[in-house]
């Protein structure tokens, strides 16, 4: 049980590869608060889990809500020990077809909200003089040439660079930060993605996921309980001196 009583707050919890870190998290041991912006994902994700389990709706892009959010959170369990910033959204969009609202939308979740979400979690931190703080970005943000569209990967570059920032600002704390970059995992929103590619190409799912697989080395996608288990490692003691470090589960599809 390498999180036997740590709390851990996941955000965007309720689906993929965040219901995979709340699941995995549960099994060491952690008290875990599941965060999603829809409030009856989350109620069906708490009664699912079970055991010290927290539900807390709020949208993780939006100030007010990642206060309360934190707050509640920390004052339900008593403490914040781990905080996994990974909420994230994107939709398939051609490099001339991306309009600002489009941008927006993806960097008020995916950069903004990454940032004052671990910046709230560290106010929590700070004074215990303990924490672990872990961001899922992506190998768009690395330059992977598949990502979903360029607005995602200069949002989740964005993420990579916040990560090592906050990591040397926090050091001195004893608080890590690091983040996950996954490449392609079979998640819903993955899927959805992978779907409308075939109806665009008039091709079956089959050809589209054959696609997606034939540039990995290892062959074969990413299941959400990969990440998992790098979330589960960087939240403990294991990795109590990795610091600043953006680390792909990928298969070998960006080696760098």
């Amino acid at each position: 049980m390498r999180l036997s009583g740590k709390t851990v707050l996941i955000t965007g919890a309720a689906s993929g590869i965040g219901w995979a870190m709340a699941q995995a998290m549960a099994r060491e041991g952690a008290n875990v608060a599941l965060n999603d912006i829809d409030s009856h994902k989350v109620a069906a994700r708490v009664a699912e889990l079970g055991g010290s389990t927290f539900g807390v709706t709020a949208d993780a892009g939006d100030l007010n809500d990642i206060d309360r959010m934190v707050s509640t959170v920390a004052a339900h369990f008593g403490q914040l020990d781990v905080m996994i910033n990974n909420a994230g959204v994107t939709r398939r969009c051609a490099f001339m077809d991306i309009d600002e609202a489009l941008w927006d939308k993806v960097h008020r979740v995916n950069a903004k909200g990454v940032f004052f979400c671990l910046q709230r979690a560290a106010r929590e931190m700070i004074p215990r003089r303990q924490g672990v703080i872990i961001n899922t970005a992506s190998i768009a943000g690395r330059g992977y040439p598949g990502t979903s569209n360029a607005a995602y990967a200069a949002s989740k570059g964005a993420v990579i660079a916040l990560t090592m920032q906050a990591a040397r600002a926090l050091a001195r704390h004893n608080i890590t930060v690091n983040s996950i970059c996954p490449g392609v995992t079979r998640t819903e929103l993955a899927q959805g993605i992978m779907e409308l590619q075939a109806q665009k190409e008039g091709r079956d799912m089959a050809e589209i996921e054959a696609r997606a697989v034939s540039g990995i080395p290892i062959g074969r996608m990413n299941e959400p309980e990969d990440i998992a288990e790098m979330a589960v490692f960087l939240a403990s003691q294991a990795a109590r001196n990795i610091t600043g470090q953006s680390i792909n589960v990928d298969g070998g599809l960006i080696m760098m």
